[in-house]
């Protein structure tokens, strides 16, 4: 049914070289970021523009192009740099010859006619119009989980909120139809990725339809796509319908039974087990169970390896139809998208409003491999990219840190290097090659699995091979590890090379909570696996004279979580002497587990009930309780203590997490009075209320009784001590 796709290693670039879609090369010059704006030397504004996909007919003209063969609408500003899925797309299209014209946030807000004279800046595309609706869900970009407007949107000029509309893909298809009429149109990205079938979405309250039903979309390309936006430019261009693209890989499309290949229409009459057909929409709106099973059903089939053809019947009675991912690129595919000329900056046309704040992270960044097999129930990485690791090689990453070491902006320091996260360098085990990732088991909960690699040494080889190149002060690891596995490397040098060489001051891990039954609702290892890891860490910053901090990340309000759960994880911070950097309240994504077992009130892996804080007191109570010592949230955690029948912890004992009063010195940016002479030195702590409607608490000092003198490691010109 699916045949071998072309590969997409037959083109090498040059990373210096830029090739228009007309088939010219030209040479172009390493730009650079230097605060954030990219440096002029030698270049005026029309080559600058030359190292962007056109945005205007102007831009065209420069190129010498009459027509453009796609159009690209983002909902993310145009910034062209790897860790952004439109310059990708874009520079693999370009790459074959396609010409790519990108229009990056239209407005949606004016006349009909000022739509269209938006979208139609550079005329009617030959082959299609491609819509990606940015780096995160449109309603996770504009909304808090309090359901608030968010103060700020690090993908847009100047962090500027209001530059892209909520259900962002279906405003954008609303537009080219308005614009276009029938013309095909090829959606993929984060949001339709998430939204292909019926789903949960959380600011609505209620069940919605795949975006395929409410958007008038030909063919969804979900997950990371390369291959299959390929093969659907190809064969636009050879002049085959979209319409008649109805079972390629890695692709949704929604038509009538009797419009489905063959094979699938077959299969559906006969109930052959080659597919596998899902609860219906009208039947997962009726029974909260049933969207459960119907969940479940399609995560297990999101493997390239064993899945197979996913169909649900819509309300209209048209069938949904999710065919197989593509298989995992290799290395050498892996590395081409990275050798691309990207231009590694922002758009011009953003320099007067101060570019985009999101460029500044991943600047300096290297991306070592995409995917995750970590099962986390609240992340939809697992969904969106797959569980099977797709890797570049070593060469090609260190490649690029050479690249942006010439960058005149480059001040000796690699900010990341890693992936979703970053320790999961290489495929989980061997079997996965051919048998693809396991249906009914995860590779590290609730145990690791007996065939999972668990060697680091590959990773450890290309953190080396980085900071020793030469310009390289510094390689830090700051996307994060999954602590539990760091544990069980064999050789037990992981955690020791990693804090004395790719720590910058503290090191991101995610804990998440401390009670048992959450973390299994959350596929997170025990409480005591985290200890054991914290232990470890500490004792390798002493071994080489060196204090660093770890900055444990926690959730409250996860399905699974009681009142009585929140006051475990309350005590634990109390008793470890923890003030959480952040508190992040739970948001049911589309696409993840947890969401599912939010909606539905049911664990999708045993279809058992959960509990789901729902009710917005819950929600504040859970989050109070580890934020106790933010005195404003004292009425709130006085009284979930008294709900769950725990006054025992009211008054000024060692586990108490708040006073009987409030006593007048307790103000918010002092030490609570309660946590005072109980025989630590107590840390000044800066508290300062976020727009999640969390408190981030960042504090000075230590809470130990003799506070270790931070030692500094002797400096030498240019390059650390290895």
């Amino acid at each position: 049914m699916y045949p071998q796709t072309k590969a997409l290693t037959h083109i090498r670039m040059h990373p210096t070289m830029l090739v228009t879609g007309n088939g010219m090369k030209q040479q172009v010059q390493d730009p650079s970021l230097s605060g954030g704006k990219l440096t002029q030397q030698n270049q005026n504004a029309d080559s600058r523009r030359l190292q962007f996909m056109p945005v205007s007919r102007k831009d065209m003209d420069m190129r010498g192009w009459d027509a453009i063969d796609f159009l690209f609408i983002s909902g993310d500003a145009y910034v062209d740099h790897p860790s952004f899925g439109h310059a990708m797309i874009s520079r693999l299209l370009e790459s074959e010859g396609f010409r790519v014209g990108m229009i990056a946030q239209p407005d949606w807000r004016g006349t009909p006619e000022a739509r269209r004279r938006i979208l139609e800046r550079m005329g009617v595309p030959r082959l299609g119009v491609l819509i990606s609706t940015g780096v995160l869900d449109s309603m996770v970009n504009n909304y808090t989980a309090a359901g608030r407007k968010r103060g700020q949107d690090s993908y847009s000029p100047g962090g500027k909120t209001g530059r892209r509309p909520d259900h962002a893909l279906e405003v954008y298809v609303s537009m080219v139809r308005e614009t276009f009429g029938d013309i095909p149109v090829i959606a993929g990205g984060l949001e339709p990725s998430l939204r292909r079938f019926t789903h949960y979405d959380y600011w609505a309250d209620a069940l919605r339809p795949s975006v395929m039903s409410d958007c008038d979309i030909d063919i969804m390309v979900y997950g990371a796509g390369e291959r299959a936006i390929m093969e659907i430019a190809s064969l636009l261009d050879r002049g085959v319908p979209v319409r008649k693209m109805r079972s390629l890989r890695n692709t949704v499309v929604l038509a009538p039974l009797e419009e489905l290949p063959g094979k699938l229409r077959a299969a559906v009459e006969t109930g052959d087990s080659s597919i596998v057909i899902l609860p219906s929409q009208e039947a997962v709106s009726r029974d909260r169970k049933a969207f459960a099973r119907a969940f479940m059903l399609a995560y297990r089939e999101q493997d390239p390896i064993r899945g197979k053809p996913l169909l649900q019947q819509a309300a209209d009675g048209r069938y949904l139809v999710q065919h197989p991912p593509q298989k995992p690129l290799s290395e050498a595919e892996m590395d081409r998208l990275y050798a691309f000329p990207y231009a590694r900056a922002w758009h011009p046309m953003y320099d007067k409003e101060g570019g985009v704040p999101a460029l500044a992270e991943v600047a300096f960044s290297l991306t070592s491999h995409r995917g995750c097999f970590g099962g986390c129930t609240f992340c939809a990485i697992g969904f969106h990219q797959g569980r099977i690791i797709q890797a570049r090689s070593t060469e090609s990453v260190v490649q690029e840190a050479e690249l942006l070491v010439r960058q005149p902006s480059f001040k000796g320091y690699i900010h990341d290097v890693g992936g979703p996260t970053a320790n999961f360098r290489r495929p989980a085990c061997k079997l996965q090659k051919e048998n693809g990732a396991c249906a009914h088991r995860e590779c590290l909960f609730p145990k690791p699995c007996r065939n999972l690699e668990t060697s680091h040494e590959a990773y450890m080889d290309l953190l080396r091979r980085v900071r020793n190149v030469r310009g390289v002060k510094k390689a830090f690891v700051r996307s994060g590890i999954r602590y539990d596995f760091a544990l069980l490397d064999p050789t037990g040098r992981f955690i020791p090379e990693l804090v004395e060489h790719h720590v910058s001051g503290q090191l991101k891990v995610a804990p998440e909570h401390v009670s048992g039954s959450v973390l299994a609702c959350m596929g997170k290892p025990g409480k005591d696996t985290y200890d054991r890891f914290v232990k470890q860490y500490r004792q390798a910053n002493e071994n080489v004279g060196m204090d660093q901090f770890l900055v444990p990340y926690f959730i409250s309000g996860h399905p699974g979580s009681t009142l009585r759960d929140a006051v475990e994880l309350a005590v634990y911070l109390r008793r470890s002497g923890t003030i959480p950097e952040q508190v992040q309240q739970f948001i049911p994504i589309p696409g993840t587990l947890a969401g599912a077992m939010y909606w539905s009130g049911y664990d999708p892996r045993s279809l058992k009930p959960v509990h789901v804080p729902r009710t917005e007191r819950e929600q504040a109570m859970q989050r109070a309780l580890l934020q106790y010592s933010d005195p404003g949230n004292r009425p709130l955690v006085m009284a979930a203590l008294r709900e769950t029948g725990r006054e025992d912890l009211i008054g000024f004992g060692p586990d108490c997490l708040i006073p009987p009063r409030l006593k007048p010195i307790d103000r918010p940016g002092t030490v609570p009075y309660h946590e005072r002479g109980n025989g630590r030195v107590q840390k000044p702590v800066r508290a300062q209320r976020t727009e999640e409607g969390k408190t981030t608490v960042k504090t000075v000092g230590e809470t130990t009784k003799n506070p270790p003198v931070r030692k500094k490691r002797p400096e030498t010109k240019g390059r650390t001590p290895r």
